[in-house]
């Protein structure tokens, strides 16, 4: 019998992995519009670190302007990067990059340090190139990140995200006057109602484009209620490409390298936590190797960025729980969004359109969002076993310990500032915690029982054997009651009887 053959043009590997989830590709509409989604999820956060670190470095409006630009256009380089892939560079997963949270408080203090701008840029440069060099010793522990470690992680990831939503909800800005009031508040319900109904509908299509079509309608809510302002959508250039080292070129300041190779260890830390929550959301295979071509594509984009005037690059969260609400798996998806977020890059006008969005809105898509990231979690955490064994003291005291620094911000004030920039994200604490403590319970057995602690849950029952053998047929217990098969209540013998 014959033997059919492949394509010419068709490698086994090529075979293989056109099973993955995530190299299901769509039609180019259904693509670039899944992939807009992505874009309109994350746009608030990708633009909040430069308008921060802008406005600390005293710039204008045109230069937080620039730096804006420059953020979209890296981030949207370094999507496609890790997603399309390159050998030894992108974890092909679906996962949208940008400018990382975790560095922003660090560059503001650089800057404000008399360090400057450029400062920061060298900073890093080297700090990234360092974690290029380690990104092989990251890799290599997956195997401390069984489920106990990743549903813990997910699920924090989402909670340490919900006050960005209420945030946004509230308006986004805690000085404006209509900061917190019932429109803004009013609006971001009306947003969050719209996604629950348009989920519902029985069109799979409309569903799994509610985060979209509700932040449409969300934004023609309060166009016509005159809570958006598109007045400056037309103002400034069309047509701008982000101009290399456009505020001089970097400088190299050891402390300011220091504090930022922390904050690349942080960014290496969530970024792991992020592929292998997206790699349990997709179903797919999430290896050392895999996570070490993530790693690397995240260390390489964030050495480039300062080229273009950007910062740290990182995957974001949020856009893991977009993954989750919609159930589109297709790596090909957040590539286009990567494309999109080039192309807001080079054409600041449509930045502003986008940008044009009202904040509440968002913060009323954001807590369907970020709640969806912590229900992933929860759902991975089901899978566990909490049966003889310190399972559910690792859960609780991992998810207690990245809550912390959301629920007290500046509860780490006191400490050096390199322990309260690891510790002062709760992903990094919860993830730091779940690893050392699984490694202890669950790797490190010495000392070890079943019966340890209060906090052992699900711990199967003992019962004697001579209690057994004190039962007859047909006993059994009604209401605290040990009755006989006669119907008879069976006396019980107490402890201070058994005494005398």
């Amino acid at each position: 019998m014959k033997k059919k053959s492949r394509p010419a043009n068709t490698t086994r590997s090529q075979t293989h992995q056109s099973e993955r989830p995530e190299d299901k590709r769509l039609s180019i509409g259904s693509t670039f519009a899944y992939g807009f989604q992505h874009v309109l999820t994350m746009y608030g956060g990708i633009i909040a670190p430069p308008l921060i670190i802008g406005a600390a470095a005293g710039m204008s409006s045109q230069d937080i302007g620039l730096l804006i630009a420059a953020c979209l256009f890296v981030g949207g380089l370094a999507t496609i990067l890790q997603t399309v892939g390159i050998p030894f560079f992108g974890s092909q997963l679906p996962l949208v990059q940008g400018v990382s949270f975790a560095g922003v408080s660090t560059m503001v203090a650089i800057v404000q340090g008399g360090g400057g701008i450029q400062a920061v840029f060298g900073s890093v440069i080297v700090a990234s190139l360092i974690g290029l060099a380690i990104t092989p010793l990251f890799s290599k522990i997956i195997k401390f990140f069984p489920p106990v470690v990743t549903g813990t992680v997910i699920t924090t990831i989402g909670l340490t995200l919900m006050p960005v939503a209420a945030n946004w909800a509230m308006g986004g800005n805690a000085k404006a006057d209509n900061y917190g009031s019932m429109a803004n508040i009013g609006l971001a319900a009306a947003t969050m109602g719209v996604v629950l109904l348009l989920s519902k509908v029985g069109n799979a299509a409309i569903s799994r484009l509610s985060i979209l079509l509700a932040m449409v309608i969300g934004t023609i809510i309060a166009f016509v209620a005159g809570m958006a302002d598109f007045s400056k959508v037309g103002q400034g250039d069309i047509v701008a490409f982000p101009t290399p080292f456009a505020f001089g070129a970097p400088t190299f300041e050891i402390a300011a390298i220091i504090s930022m190779l922390i904050v690349i260890l942080v960014t290496l830390t969530e970024t792991s936590a992020d592929i292998i929550a997206v790699g349990e959301i997709v179903d797919t295979k999430v290896d050392s190797r895999r996570i070490g071509d993530g790693l690397r594509a995240d260390m390489l984009s964030s050495a480039i960025s300062p080229l273009f005037n950007s910062f740290t690059q990182s995957a974001f969260a949020q856009n893991v729980g977009l993954v989750a609400i919609t159930g589109i798996k297709s790596r090909f998806v957040v590539s286009a969004g990567g494309l999109i977020l080039v192309i807001l890059g080079l054409l600041p006008i449509l930045g502003r359109v986008v940008a044009a969005v009202p904040t509440p809105v968002l913060g009323g898509a954001g807590v369907v969002l970020f709640g969806t990231v912590a229900a992933s979690g929860i759902r991975t955490l089901a899978k566990v076993e909490y049966k003889n064994n310190m399972n559910l003291i690792i859960v609780a005291a991992s998810i207690g310990f990245g809550m912390i620094p959301i629920a007290a911000p500046s509860f780490y004030d006191a400490f050096p500032s390199w322990f309260s920039t690891i510790f002062h994200s709760g992903i990094s604490s919860a993830a730091v915690m779940a690893i050392l403590l699984n490694i202890l319970f669950n790797h490190l057995k010495a000392g070890n029982s079943d019966n340890q602690s209060v906090f052992v849950a699900g711990t199967d029952r003992i019962v004697s054997e001579e209690d057994i053998k004190c039962l007859s047929e047909g006993d059994r217990f009604e209401n605290g009651k040990l009755i006989d098969a006669d119907g008879k209540e069976v006396p019980l013998k107490t402890s201070s009887a058994s005494e005398h």
